[in-house]
């Protein structure tokens, strides 16, 4: 019997801590909303191609590496695009100028920098964000905003076959955010993330930064 009801105890305790551990993977973080958030914000006037979207040696913006494949027949061995292909070419290759949306800096792993973060609604009342990732980043920051709490981790999709995906949970941080501009559907904040690291418990990870993005709604 005394055996019986000690196994029962260890069962407890072991659900006990399993239970903090999902807790702390989903800690909530206040939303601090605030009317005409300061700060400098001009990086959000800055924009680039799309990745791989360069301008050759000719003046025409043409595209390397993520090309669609029939593009490559549209230029000669220089890598000028003919004259007579140019309209086809560029109905092809995406050109448009994307504006940065997020500017900041972390010591994730396998991180190169991340100028756009995708902001959509995905119901009435939430919001879901990522850092887009790109050839050599490979890290992004998740925020899931849900009225007044903000759910935050970090995704690495490593390269390294021996690590893969691995997901680390915020354990603190801040974050405020503009009130007008979110109701005119901007998404404009600041932030500082701390994250749990348990390759390294002593060095936790961290990601802070600046946000200013439209809101686009899911698309179904």
């Amino acid at each position: 019997m005394i055996k019986f009801f000690t196994y029962i105890f260890l069962i407890f305790i072991f659900l006990s801590g399993s239970s903090s551990i999902e807790k702390n993977k989903n800690l909530e973080i206040k939303i601090n909303w605030q009317k005409n958030l300061s700060g400098d914000f001009s990086f959000a006037k800055n924009w680039e191609y799309p990745e791989g979207v360069y301008r050759n040696d000719f003046g025409q913006l043409s595209c390397d590496g993520l090309c669609p494949t029939e593009t490559e027949r549209m230029k000669d061995e220089n890598g000028k695009i003919y004259k007579d292909s140019l309209a086809k070419f560029y109905q092809l290759v995406d050109t448009t100028h994307l504006f940065h949306s997020i500017k900041s800096k972390t010591n994730s792993y396998e991180w190169a920098g991340a100028n756009f973060i995708s902001v959509k609604r995905i119901s009435r009342d939430t919001i879901y964000c990522f850092t887009n990732k790109n050839i050599a980043t490979h890290s992004s920051l998740i925020l899931k905003i849900t009225k007044d709490k903000c759910i935050s981790e970090i995704e690495l999709n490593s390269i390294s076959g021996s690590i893969g995906k691995q997901i680390y949970a915020c354990k603190k941080g801040a974050i405020t955010i503009d009130r007008d501009l979110w109701h005119n559907g901007i998404l404009k904040a600041k932030f500082d993330f701390i994250f749990e690291h348990p390759e390294n418990p002593d060095k936790p990870l961290f990601w802070k930064g600046k946000i200013y993005s439209q809101i686009n709604q899911n698309e179904k």
